[in-house]
């Protein structure tokens, strides 16, 4: 800092780089902030939950520990269309449009990432009304929970009536500013996916469910084996695409294959 200068504004900004650092973070594939120690969050002066404390959780179900354990880490190299379409646990597959749509795109988000929130505002609506409401894309949503808060924002997300899950999924993207947070604070949470109608006693009971806990985190693994490192990434007809994606990026990948009668396109990007 130069000398004299002002540093008043210090603390402030400081404030801003941890919060990006954590918005960043949930975007990565590695550790994130929300993750690192015991997984038991602690109290904090800021006011959050109904009481001003974060929530305290016996362990962090979805500790992200992919910097210490890719290396080990079973990855398909080229995984075939089949193998991307496999289910990985008895959770119903989210999705939208027709089955037999000729594109398929699978988006694997964490909920607290500004670039799948971005995705969700800039590019999702013309995609559904172009591509998903005229039957030439099936979108499926598959959960990539980084940090504990997202972990947190999943629980509720999956604990919706399964009709009213993108809704769920649209609100808590729009007003991600309202509820992320470095701490597990669940009451936020509930405030939105309340709007949807979801209560504190089924968010408490899914949150004690380890059966959906598992089945999510089977669903984040296989993910991981496919090649998932990070959020948003894409499949598209089995290519996996490692970016955030605008309106143009998506056209570009998924016109061809619709000019071409929808053949599987099997590369990497």
């Amino acid at each position: 800092m130069v000398a004299g200068q002002n540093t008043r504004n210090t603390p402030f900004l400081l404030g801003l780089v941890l919060a990006a650092t954590a918005a960043l973070a949930a975007c990565g594939g590695g550790l994130s902030p929300a993750s690192l120690g015991t997984g038991t969050a602690t109290a904090s002066s800021e006011s959050g939950t109904s009481d001003g404390t974060a929530d305290r959780m016996e362990g962090n179900p979805f500790h992200d520990s992919t910097a210490l354990t890719l290396a080990g880490r079973s990855v398909i190299a080229n995984p075939t269309l089949a193998e991307v379409m496999q289910p990985a646990s008895s959770l119903p597959e989210m999705a939208l449009g027709r089955a037999d749509a000729p594109v398929t795109i699978i988006k694997y988000a964490s909920m607290t990432c500004p670039f799948c929130r971005q995705f969700q505002i800039e590019v999702y609506p013309e995609l559904k009304r172009q591509y998903i409401d005229t039957g030439k894309v099936r979108l499926i949503l598959r959960e990539f929970p980084i940090g504990f808060q997202s972990g947190a924002a999943t629980v509720a997300l999956r604990c919706v009536p399964e009709a009213k899950y993108f809704q769920a999924y649209d609100k808590l993207m729009r007003q991600q500013s309202v509820w992320v947070s470095m701490e597990v604070r669940t009451d936020p949470i509930l405030k939105v996916a309340g709007e949807v109608g979801l209560t504190r006693e089924q968010f408490d009971a899914c949150r004690q469910d380890q059966a959906l806990v598992r089945d999510l985190n089977a669903v984040k693994e296989r993910g991981r084996t496919l090649g998932i490192v990070g959020t948003p990434n894409f499949f598209i007809n089995g290519r996996l695409v490692k970016s955030a994606l605008t309106l143009k990026d998506v056209k570009a990948l998924i016109d061809p294959i619709l000019a071409g009668g929808g053949a599987p396109v099997a590369q990497r990007s």
